[in-house]
């Protein structure tokens, strides 16, 4: 954490506000993310097989995921609507959860972080894969929706202790 730490989207008067972001200088700026999504073996395996009523999961999901991307700042108040030059979504198979793992990585060149994008595609491939699968399993968990990384910007390169 900075010396100095202050929620940036809070003006003097406590008020929420859009950070002005002209002035920053454009670089090139990457964040992934990552979440899971457990469930009862049963249910991994008729994902894993494409025996889901509702079709392709993972397909679906990483498509989903990547549109959410692009649509984050219609999702989230006073993020920026970004020109993103890359968004990709990896669904795997963790035997250890049981479930799914999925990570999204963001990029960009530009003046503000891509960080919420990031974690918008996590979040929204998450909700589409328990979405498609609560028909076999209403008990799914989604968790663990968190920032590995992030490059790029005034704060430079970050990234998650293991």
């Amino acid at each position: 954490m900075s010396e100095n730490p202050r929620l940036t989207h809070i003006n003097a008067a406590g008020e929420a506000h859009m950070v002005d972001v002209g002035d920053k200088t454009e670089t090139t700026r990457v964040a992934t993310a990552e979440g899971f999504v457990r469930m009862l073996p049963e249910t991994l395996a008729l994902i894993r097989d494409g025996n889901a009523k509702k079709g392709d999961v993972i397909g679906t999901a990483r498509l989903a995921g990547i549109m959410a991307a692009k649509k984050t700042a219609d999702l989230i108040p006073l993020c920026h609507p970004l020109m993103l030059t890359k968004v990709s979504v990896d669904i795997v198979e963790d035997a250890a959860l049981p479930g799914l793992r999925v990570t999204a990585t963001a990029k960009l060149s530009g003046k503000t972080g891509v960080e919420m994008e990031a974690l918008t595609a996590v979040s929204v491939a998450c909700l589409t894969i328990y979405d498609m699968a609560k028909a076999a399993d209403k008990g799914m968990d989604i968790g663990g929706i968190q920032l590995l990384a992030k490059s790029g910007g005034k704060s430079g390169d970050w990234q998650r202790e293991q």
